[in-house]
């Protein structure tokens, strides 16, 4: 196990409050799946510090898990910030490398693209080194699409419109597996058709 050691202190709930969600803190390593106690892991709040209500926050890792805790609980691993004139130190868990989740566009399907590109990447990086864990391939239909995502309505239906974002133009529909849409926002597939100008012209 790749660990650094990091002098860093320990942060109430009222300092907590005061972080933004581009501040880097470290919270336990532990997780259902995966007991690591006494390990850290560099993560950043969900939102900001202030909007959390009660004294429990969230926080996404840098390995993609969301982690709720209560800063002020002496029974919790507690939040960290790195300091160097921190009164403790602490063992953060360092990253053994990068799962690349790709959505690839090969044009007519074709298998030996594929093979190829596998090649490629165990030439670049080693043969032992990349390993396919999972491989799904999916069709995609010959048709471009717009993609939006809109915001879930709340309160009473028909009060008024709801607001919309433009996530995607004129691609394929496959690419909405592939998007985060945003938290109280739902994703909408709309067919894509050209805008057409019937400005006169002189």
């Amino acid at each position: 196990m790749n660990t650094e050691k990091i002098a860093a202190r320990r942060l109430s709930l009222e300092e907590v409050t005061k972080l933004g969600v581009k501040d880097r803190l470290f919270i336990s390593a532990d997780t259902a799946e995966l007991k690591l106690p006494g390990c850290y892991v560099p993560a950043f709040l969900t939102k900001s510090g202030e909007d959390f209500e009660g004294g429990s926050i969230t926080a996404k890792t840098v390995f993609q898990e969301e982690v709720s805790c209560l800063p002020d609980d002496e029974n919790e691993a507690g939040i960290y910030l790195a300091d160097e004139n921190g009164s403790v130190t602490i063992e953060v868990l360092q990253s053994a490398g990068v799962v690349l989740d790709l959505a690839l566009f090969v044009p007519g399907g074709d298998k030996g693209a594929l093979t190829a590109l596998y090649a490629a990447a165990r030439q670049a990086f080693g043969a032992d080194t990349v390993q396919i864990w999972r491989q799904g391939l999916k069709e995609v239909p010959d048709v471009k699409v717009d993609i939006f995502e809109e915001q879930i309505p709340r309160g009473r239906k028909g009060t008024e419109s709801p607001k919309r974002d433009r996530r995607a133009f004129d691609t394929y529909p496959t690419r909405a597996d592939f998007i985060e849409f945003s938290a109280g926002w739902k994703p909408v597939i709309e067919v894509h058709r050209p805008i057409v100008d019937d400005t006169p012209t002189i």
